[in-house]
């Protein structure tokens, strides 16, 4: 599991929607924005004598700075700062960038009208009140909003009372909703809510579902059955990346909102929801923001009246943002799978000496290869690893023939880690995202992740981390490729995980039940 630090301190995508000059549309200007221009004006008047706000090339270095800093506070103040801070997470229809590094998403969309609506509100009509969009792990969320790093989050948080003791809520963003379970097609048979006695769910931890299945145990215990085991997931997992792997037979089900797999439908075709396992019923969706803010309550209550789920609105963009996207394989299928066992070994092998984990390491070989040393790319990539015989043969890696398997996933793992140990292994950077990142060099170039690491680190990144971080602006520089190459391979690392553990813990079932290690 990836250790984030608590939260991101101020996104540089927070910067572009702030200083864009926008219009109505609230479409920035083309071409602004650039890290060079910010640096080029970094002395100039952070005033505009047109009443517009400056773009990003505009504003000068200390305005962007000051706007990093943590700060509490209701609309009054940030009427007079002149801009609300809208924490989200990155998630296909929900927020995005398009490989042309627009955004893109539900919650794009409703900033968007959001700020027309204050500005409406403000009277305001040149010199605009902005609100900027700045995307986080779930898990950063609420410290984020709390310690002063956001203002307002909108990410599909299920209003619950453990929740309200900490933070507030909007009136009901969406229909009441339930959380169902969702079966795959390796899910065991189920009859009722009573077999998930005993049985492992995935769920993230900051979740209502984890609350929902904290409650569902209390229920079993009052009546004797074992509880269930719940596991922690990636928090960088949204639901429908969860729903996409119980699809394709990584999990065999997952806890979630009853109306996500609807979403879906005709899309992830394996998927079972089980309407009659219902773990909460009733449930609705809020915006959330800090206690004692009155005047940011009402604003945001008005909006949602007029915009929420069942408004003309609302309802426009649930339909206008369910679309087609590349999905991740189904890496444990029963060919895969067993081409992963029988190659499981010279993973291990070589991910111990070169101290890559090897799972993480075989996840790549499947993205790249789907782990069959046939497979040959048009331009000169061979095997497993799909390396260029010409890097193999470098004297960074030094195994002039790949043509075989072993060597194959040699040279791969071996590069990845020069690629971790070069350009990748400074301080403050843990083991795993060192090898992200290397995976991500892997895909796009060591000089050009190393380049826009250090861009991220000027624009409020943290450099030293993939998610969140650093990925985003590669999403904005290369596109789309090298940060789906990354997140596919996380998504397989995962299922592996998963894979490897549930076969130990059969293994070790069977050797209690006397019956050896066999099927």
């Amino acid at each position: 599991m990836i250790r984030r630090t608590p939260f991101v301190l101020f996104p540089f995508l927070l910067c572009l929607s702030l200083f864009a000059a926008c219009g109505e549309s609230g479409k920035p200007a083309s071409g602004e924005g650039s890290p060079e221009a910010a640096e080029q004006s970094a002395d100039g008047d952070v005033g505009d004598p047109s009443g517009f706000a400056p773009t990003a090339g505009e504003a000068s270095i200390e305005e962007l700075r000051r706007l990093r800093k943590p700060w509490t506070g209701d609309l009054d103040g940030m009427a007079e700062r002149r801009v609300l801070r809208l924490l989200t997470v990155y998630s296909p229809g929900r927020y995005y960038l398009e490989d042309n590094g627009e955004e893109k998403g539900v919650t794009k969309e409703m900033a968007v009208r959001f700020e027309d609506f204050l500005n409406k509100r403000f009277g305001k009509k040149t010199v605009r009140m902005h609100v900027a969009i700045i995307p986080l792990a779930r898990s950063q969320l609420i410290p984020a909003l709390l310690a002063g790093y956001g203002d307002l989050v909108n990410a599909g948080l299920t209003i619950t009372s453990e929740r309200k003791q900490d933070f507030d809520f909007s009136i009901p963003a969406s229909r009441p909703l339930s959380e169902v379970l969702v079966t795959g097609p390796t899910a065991p048979p189920l009859a009722g809510i009573d077999d998930l006695s005993g049985k492992t769910v995935y769920v993230r931890q900051s979740s209502s579902y984890r609350e929902s299945l904290e409650a569902l145990n209390k229920e079993f215990a009052g009546r004797k059955l074992p509880p269930v085991d719940i596991q922690p997931v990636s928090e960088y997992l949204e639901d429908d990346d969860l729903i996409e792997m119980v699809d394709r037979g990584l999990l065999p089900w997952v806890v979630v909102d009853s109306y996500k797999p609807k979403l879906w439908k005709g899309v992830f075709e394996n998927i079972a929801v089980r309407d009659d396992i219902v773990l909460r019923e009733g449930g609705q969706l809020g915006w959330a923001f800090r206690k004692n803010s009155p005047q940011l309550a009402a604003a945001v209550n008005e909006f949602l009246k007029h915009n929420r789920e069942g408004t003309l609105f609302g309802n426009m963009m649930r339909q206008r943002y369910i679309q087609d996207f590349d999905y991740a394989a189904h890496a444990l299928g029963d060919r895969d799978y067993q081409r992963f066992l029988e190659l499981q070994h010279i993973f291990e092998k070589y991910g111990e000496q070169y101290e890559v984990d090897y799972l993480l390491a075989a996840a790549q070989g499947y993205q790249e290869s789907r782990l069959d040393q046939s497979k040959r790319s048009k331009a000169g990539a061979i095997g497993v690893m799909q390396m260029l015989p010409s890097t193999a043969r470098d004297r960074n890696v030094d195994i002039p023939d790949i043509s075989k398997t072993d060597p194959n996933i040699h040279a791969g793992i071996k590069y990845v880690a020069f690629l971790r140990g070069r350009y990748f292994s400074d301080e403050g950077i843990d083991h795993l995202n060192g090898t992200l990142l290397a995976l991500a060099a892997y895909n796009a170039g060591p000089s050009r992740i190393a380049r826009l690491r250090k861009e991220a680190a000027g624009l409020g990144y943290d450099p030293n981390q993939w998610f969140d971080n650093v990925e985003l602006v590669v999403a904005k520089d290369i596109g789309g490729e090298t940060v789906r190459y990354v997140a596919n391979i996380f998504k397989y690392y995962i299922a592996y995980r998963f894979a490897v553990a549930e076969q130990a813990n059969r293994a070790e079932a069977r050797e209690r039940a006397g019956l050896g290690s066999g099927d």
